[in-house]
């Protein structure tokens, strides 16, 4: 069973389009939704092992046995479901539940290494684990309350089994679980709500800064219009966090702490090209702030490499590419 690999997969289902509140919930819809997700994390680990079978046969045997018990939960759920509603599985996928973190298709995580792999395992257990003891919280049915508690004892042995794997392969530094789970942590709680805020607030806001600017050649009026779109756009943001998980699934912390962390970077993206316009002389601001543009742009291109596994040269291709077509926008809007 598995929510989103945090180390590498930014996106966030919920925001948009997610219709089911799990808090809400009822058990018919839990159980569909276990059922689903159960489908998803076998054909996952299955992926996995082929990917390996050629390098780590071992590891990619022990990835088979995990999808092969992942199936066994799948026809535990179906009997028990069976049992209680009939032979119509609600079909709830994992995208339409308020909170649940999205994960990126296998295909688009290429090339497949063991670190990333046993990664995403030990994430894709606990999230299991966490999922199955809040669902079970929920129900008041003996028989589907017990058979959701022993899954989640099932999926803590499963998520100490994902801790061991590659052993043999990876260096002591890199087994260290309380590191790794901290590190996920902190990219939960603040490198990913940070980032989208930084993002937001560096490229959004070039628009209407630089058309204030070209429109009016007043450094005072374009700081003005700057000031308003860094400090309007942190607002939204971090209310759209803060309301978009509060974190009992997904492990992701504290709303509050969250919408902050969004909507504090979201206004220091928008403050920074803004506060060159200060200065009086309008060309001179202008260049100045196209400059921190420019530094903000690079910096948001290496957090992404950083912590987000991109590639370097990818993430500055999406982040420049995205950032000059909101600039000339802006530019060609100020001087219409």
């Amino acid at each position: 069973m598995a929510l989103d690999s945090l180390l590498s997969f930014p996106v966030l289902a919920g925001r948009h389009g997610a219709t089911l509140n799990f808090t809400r919930m009822n058990e018919q819809q839990i159980m569909s939704l276990a059922i689903a997700l159960e489908e998803d994390d076998a054909r996952i680990y299955n992926t996995y092992a082929d990917a390996l079978a050629a390098d780590y046969p071992d590891t990619a045997q022990l990835f088979r046995a995990m999808a092969a018990e992942e199936d066994g939960h799948r026809h535990r759920l179906i009997e028990l479901y069976r049992e209680r509603f009939g032979e119509r599985i609600l079909l709830i996928r994992r995208e339409d539940v308020r909170g649940f973190v999205a994960r990126k298709p296998v295909w688009l995580a290429q090339p497949l290494d063991l670190d990333k792999i046993r990664a995403q395992a030990e994430i894709m257990e606990a999230d299991s684990r966490r999922f199955y003891a809040q669902a079970a919280r929920r129900t008041s049915d003996a028989a589907i309350r017990q058979l959701l508690g022993d899954l989640a004892a099932e999926e803590s042995r499963h998520e100490s089994k994902a801790e061991t794997l590659g052993d043999k392969f990876l260096t002591p530094e890199t087994m260290h679980t309380e590191r790794e789970t901290q590190r996920r942590l902190f990219l939960l709680q603040f490198i990913q709500p940070g980032l989208a805020g930084l993002m937001d607030g560096s490229v959004s806001t070039l628009a209407p800064l630089f058309a204030a600017a070209f429109a009016t050649h007043s450094t005072w009026s374009t700081f003005l219009v700057g000031l308003a779109a860094a400090i309007g756009a942190g607002i939204s943001m971090a209310f759209a966090e803060a309301l978009s998980d509060d974190g009992a699934l997904t492990g992701r912390g504290s709303p509050v702490i969250r919408g902050t962390v969004t909507g504090v970077m979201t206004a220091l993206g928008g403050l920074g090209h803004t506060l060159p316009y200060l200065i009086p002389q309008f060309h001179l601001a202008t260049m100045l702030a196209v400059a921190v543009v420019a530094v903000e742009l690079v910096a948001i291109a290496w957090v992404r490499q950083r912590y987000m596994d991109t590639p370097f040269g990818l993430a500055v291709l999406q982040v420049i590419v995205g950032g000059l077509l909101v600039f000339a926008a802006g530019v060609l809007i100020g001087q219409a």
